[in-house]
């Protein structure tokens, strides 16, 4: 049985991050939950179980900024390609899969993650090599309703908090006072934003420059009223 999911659609800054785990049910952990209704404590010590355990495999793809900002793809194709990468790295031919949906219509996202991890893991790079044979199902709330999902919510999670732990120790050596969760409605993330343009005219690397808060920061910024972002 395999489990897929991914943490960090919504962030202004960082990557997205999805997430496979393929176990015997039994293998995890009774206290598994949606990684949204657990302490960030909590999720790292179900987080070390679940790769601790030899009955566990994980798979993790980290989606860069750079291919978030691609003006070629999209969201939806994106978490496609994340879960994808994700599964392709634990899957065997036959097995079953459950995801978290990333799209209205189920069974298109569901039939979407199968011919990628057939294509070898990219949606639509067909050719791929390494693909195997994969039956998927797709539902929204799944990490809500099969623990293996729930378990790959919980290690997109703690990997995506890792890289943004290891960002806003990069810019806190850099003079700055961190850049909190990543997500637009963050205050610490909006100050960073705006100190960092006021600095360096420009938004930093780890930001999703394609979003509208990068947009509407620079405007700011060009208006001189940073203070009122």
């Amino acid at each position: 049985m395999l489990g897929a999911d991914e943490a960090g659609k919504g962030p202004v800054l960082g990557p997205m991050v999805a997430a496979a785990v393929r176990a015997d049910p039994g293998a995890i952990p009774d206290a598994v939950d949606d990684s949204k209704r657990l302490s960030s404590g909590r999720r790292e010590e179900l987080d070390a179980a679940l790769r601790g355990d030899d009955r566990v495999a994980v798979g993790v793809a980290v989606v860069s900024v750079e291919r978030i900002d691609d003006p070629a793809t999209d969201m939806n194709a994106l978490t496609v390609a994340g879960q994808a990468e994700a599964l392709a790295r634990v899957a065997a031919d036959g097995d079953r899969a459950v995801v978290d949906a990333g799209d209205v219509d189920e069974d298109r996202f569901a039939r979407r993650v199968a011919d990628a991890v057939a294509d070898g893991g990219r949606d639509g790079d067909a050719g791929n090599e390494g693909g195997v044979a994969v039956d998927v199902t797709a539902e929204h709330g799944a990490d809500e309703s099969y623990p293996v999902v729930a378990a790959a919510s919980v290690i997109a999670k703690v990997e995506r908090d890792r890289i943004v732990a290891e960002l806003d120790a990069t810019y806190r050596d850099r003079g700055y006072d961190g850049v909190g969760s990543g997500y637009p409605s963050d205050p610490t993330t909006r100050a960073f934003l705006r100190e960092y343009v006021d600095r360096e005219g420009d938004v930093p690397g780890c930001a999703r420059r394609s979003w509208s808060t990068c947009d509407d920061v620079l405007a700011a910024a060009e208006q001189s009223a940073l203070g009122e972002f």
